[in-house]
């Protein structure tokens, strides 16, 4: 079991998401951005790896306007040796890392435009893992996205896009249970019609739950990953006290995540804690792990 967190460190004084108006477009800002960001995503990782947090989800900024018509730089060639020496430090240290785009990426949309942009954005994620050298445990996960008034429709959208997709594109892919719309059963089911793995989210199952308690879920969507998968995923918050439904936890609640680590059990997924004070939470949820395996 991998313990991570997504996107950005706290400690050490670097965004690997630095970004510019489109407005300011110009090919020194761009590769000067890219630049810096890998530098500070190299930071990131040197920190986890001292540290034993071994998974970590790359922002989505990375390479600023990636996907955008603007950018006609082969950025993959540009920066291939700082990509490749970032895969070869993954690979080294037996990390794990992932990349979940924005919400305005919907396969499900009936705006041909919007799946058009979606296509894109999909495949400048997995462009930035193919970059990398990383085999296809590296993931991008995606949500199955609005229902438009029409569920069953919007559901056969996005198997329709899928199974059009790129192949490098569609062997990264991963989809996950969102907490509004649509539960783990309904992922799985979208799984078995065109073999997508299925990523639990612990805090949405919370959420917006299936017929099934957290752990059988946890061995239901598990189920759906192959040994070229890799270890299955999972995304772990819990509710912020007082806050609105749905909002994430500042801080890592220490009970509640021992009780989902035992449900979770014997699958043991790699762990995404999507808390917001980041490693600090990750750092302590390594400990729990660690003091469940000594007992």
């Amino acid at each position: 079991m991998r313990i991570g967190y997504p996107c950005m460190n706290t400690a050490i004084g670097c965004t690997s998401a630095r970004t510019f108006r489109l407005t300011s477009w110009n090919e020194e800002r761009f590769l000067s951005t890219v630049s810096e960001n890998l530098a500070c995503l190299s930071r990131i990782l040197a920190f986890n790896a001292e540290h034993d947090l071994l998974f970590f989800r790359v922002t989505s900024d990375l390479v600023p306007f990636a996907s955008h018509p603007v950018n006609a730089l082969d950025w993959p060639a540009i920066f291939a040796e700082e990509f490749a020496g970032i895969g070869a430090f993954v690979r080294d240290h037996g990390m794990r890392i992932s990349l979940h785009p924005d919400q305005f990426t919907l396969l499900t949309s009936p705006d041909a435009g919007v799946c058009e942009r979606s296509v894109a954005e999909l495949a400048y994620h997995a462009a930035v893992l193919d970059a990398m050298g990383l085999d296809t445990t590296a993931k991008v996960q995606v949500h199955l996205g609005g229902a438009y008034g029409d569920r069953e429709a919007a559901v056969g959208r996005f198997l329709d896009r899928y199974r059009t997709l790129p192949a490098d594109v569609r062997r990264r892919l991963v989809v996950e249970n969102d907490d509004r719309l649509y539960t783990e059963a309904e992922c799985r089911a979208v799984s078995r019609e065109c073999g997508i793995p299925v990523l639990f989210d612990a805090f949405h199952h919370e959420c917006n739950p299936s017929a099934l308690g957290t752990g059988a879920a946890v061995a239901a969507c598990a189920a759906t990953w192959s040994e070229r998968d890799g270890v299955p995923m999972a995304d772990y918050s819990s509710q912020e006290p007082g806050g609105r439904r749905g909002r994430h936890a500042r801080t890592l609640d220490p009970a509640h995540f021992a009780a989902f680590l035992a449900a979770a059990r014997p699958r043991d997924p790699d762990i995404m804690l999507e808390i917001k004070d980041k490693e600090q939470s990750a750092l302590r949820a390594l400990a729990i792990v660690r003091a469940g395996d000594r007992s």
